[in-house]
């Protein structure tokens, strides 16, 4: 969809996002506040760093922040009905793979119960009216599990073995359950690893890397460097998201999972080395060789998206991130 169009169609639409503080929640508010979108924001924590990216966290956007916590299933359903929201994107959720391996408990409920919290409240007032028009649910490329067939595409099982990747299927499931039998207007995003503005977790690779060569200090990578990714930007994934709530109300398109990626196969090392010569700096990295109980290669077939969605991506790796860097450079470590 076109800028304009896309400008029209947002106007004044009622919109409710669930992890409105995370890298994709952040970026997804401020576009659809350009687009004048009726926005209700569910958060859970203040984080003061977030403040360097989303105004409106300085209540300085005319946007409705709930605080809260995914788990409450009577707060979602007093916001949902309370401000007659008619677009979802169900955002929120524990998206580490390490701390679900840490706590794995807090991970299950935080991405599990808190998805069904939503999707029961959705059902529930659905039964009084039909005011939600789509929801759009977080999945992501973990749910697939470890395959020896790849690209992964949308038709192959969900088996997630290792607590984050587990939620993360149980999460799709959900939805796709709710869809089938609640008939309720659901589109699953499934994507592969999203960096980009906002994301103040340095524990990723991407942000991580670009930290440490910034602070002059040794670039680490906690796995043997070898597996691959599709690194996809945050734009892009915005773009998903809005596309498939703008198209859900299309044929063959609710109760649908897409995946969504850059399309481009990096593996760890050579991501550490893009970002170097982007910064033009030598780097030779620590290999740590510390992960534990990640998936070795994982990337995305995305035909379905572009065929059914007519949705492709802007953004190449590299370009990506350029802006990324540009960004850390001016609103981090300036």
């Amino acid at each position: 969809m076109e800028d304009l169009e896309r400008l029209k169609f947002w106007n004044g639409k009622k919109v409710f996002v669930t992890g409105a503080t995370g890298v994709v929640g952040l970026n997804l508010v401020n576009r659809l506040v350009e687009c004048e979108a009726e926005i209700v924001a569910l958060v859970r924590d203040t984080v003061p760093r977030t403040k360097i990216l989303g105004n409106w966290l300085n209540g300085k956007s005319a946007i409705t922040v709930v605080r809260g916590d995914l788990l409450d299933y009577d707060l979602i359903m007093r916001s949902l009905a309370e401000y007659e929201s008619e677009y979802i994107f169900h955002l929120g959720a524990q998206t580490i793979v390490n701390v679900g391996n840490r706590s794995p408990l807090t991970t299950f409920r935080s991405n599990i119960e808190g998805t069904w919290n939503l999707l029961e409240a959705a059902r529930v007032l659905e039964g009084y009216s039909s005011t939600i028009k789509a929801l759009c649910v977080a999945s992501s490329d973990k749910a697939y599990g470890t395959s020896s067939v790849l690209p992964y595409s949308e038709d192959m099982p969900l088996r997630g073995e290792h607590p984050y990747d587990v939620s993360k299927s149980c999460t799709d499931l959900l939805a796709q359950s709710y869809a089938k039998t609640y008939h309720l207007p659901i589109t699953i995003a499934r994507m592969g690893n999203i960096y980009g503005f906002g994301d103040l977790n340095f524990n990723r690779i991407i942000p991580g890397t670009i930290r440490n060569i910034l602070e002059k200090k040794p670039v680490e990578i906690r796995s043997n460097g070898t597996p691959i990714r599709e690194y996809f930007f945050v734009l892009d994934a915005v773009s998903a998201y809005l596309t498939m709530a703008e198209k859900t109300s299309k044929k063959g398109v609710a109760g649908e999972a897409f995946n969504f990626s850059s399309g481009e196969k990096l593996t760890v090392l050579e991501i550490v080395q893009k970002i170097s010569v982007i910064m033009d700096v030598k780097t030779k990295p620590r290999i740590l060789n510390i992960s534990r109980n990640e998936i070795q290669n994982q990337y995305l077939s995305i035909t379905k998206a572009k065929k059914i969605l007519n949705w492709n991506p802007h953004y190449k790796t590299g370009d990506g991130l350029k802006l990324t860097i540009d960004w850390y450079k001016k609103m981090v470590f300036a």
